[in-house]
C-alpha cells in the first residue's frame, strides 16, 4: 500500500476511532491537501472520512490551523527525514545518490500531495515548510556530491540541479505521464540522470561513482 493509500485508509468501528490520534487526522488532512489543496482541509469531511465527530478533532486540535500545522510538520517528517534516514543505511555516496532519486520520484509517482502543495505555495504556512523541505533536501544531496570529490559550491550547484530535476519529473508524472519513460525504461533514464549529474565539467576521473 502506498502512501497515499494509507493516508486515506478511514477506521471503520467505534474501537477504532476511539483510537484516533493527532497523527491520524494529520494524515487525513495530508490526503485532502493532495487531492483538492488547502481548501479541502476541513474539519466536518475530515471526519466523516476518519468515520469519527468533530469532538475528536478538538480533543486534539484547537483549530484548522493548527492541523494544517502539524499535517505539514509531519510531511516533512515522511516524505523528508524518513526517506532521508533510509538511505542513510547505504554506506556508498554513489549508491545513495541513485538510491535516493529512485525513492524520491517513486514516492512523488505514487502521491499527488507534493505537487499540490507546489501550487499552494502562495499560503505562507506551505511557503515556510517547502523552504524548510527544500533547504534539508539540497543540503542533503549536496553532501553526497561533497562526498563523491565535488567541492563545496560544485556541490551545491549539482544539487540544487538534481532537485530542480526531480521536481521536473514529478511535475510531468502528475501533468502528463505519459511523457515519461515506464518500467525498464525508466530504471535506465533515471541511471542516466545520475550519470549526467555526476560527471566531471572537465571530462575528468569518475573513478568513485564508477564503483558503484
Amino acid at each position: 500500500m502506498d502512501m497515499a493509500q494509507q493516508r486515506v485508509k478511514a477506521p471503520r468501528d467505534s474501537s477504532a476511532r476511539q483510537r484516533l490520534t493527532a497523527r491520524d487526522w494529520a494524515d487525513a488532512a495530508l490526503a485532502a491537501m493532495g487531492e483538492g489543496g488547502l481548501a479541502a482541509v476541513a474539519v466536518e469531511p475530515l471526519a466523516a472520512r476518519l468515520g469519527t465527530t468533530k469532538g475528536s478533532f478538538y480533543w486534539h486540535f484547537s483549530n484548522r490551523d493548527a492541523l494544517i500545522e502539524a499535517a505539514l510538520e509531519h510531511w516533512e517528517e515522511t516524505c523528508t527525514e524518513a526517506v532521508i534516514a533510509e538511505v542513510e543505511a547505504e554506506p556508498d555516496p554513489g549508491r545513495r545518490l541513485r538510491l535516493l532519486l529512485v525513492q524520491a520520484t517513486t514516492l512523488a509517482a505514487t502521491d499527488p500531495l507534493e505537487v499540490s502543495l507546489l501550487a499552494s505555495a502562495a499560503d505562507p504556512r506551505v511557503a515556510a515548510a517547502l523552504a524548510r523541505v527544500t533547504d534539508r533536501r539540497i543540503g542533503y544531496v549536496a553532501a553526497l556530491f561533497e562526498a563523491l570529490g565535488f567541492p563545496g559550491d560544485e556541490a551545491r550547484h549539482r544539487g540544487l540541479l538534481a532537485y530542480t530535476a526531480y521536481l521536473g519529473h514529478t511535475q510531468l508524472g502528475h501533468a502528463v505521464p505519459q511523457s515519461l519513460p515506464a518500467d525498464a525504461a525508466r530504471d535506465r533514464y533515471l541511471d542516466g540522470v545520475i550519470d549526467t549529474l555526476v560527471r566531471p565539467r572537465n571530462g575528468g576521473d569518475r573513478s568513485e561513482l564508477d564503483r558503484t
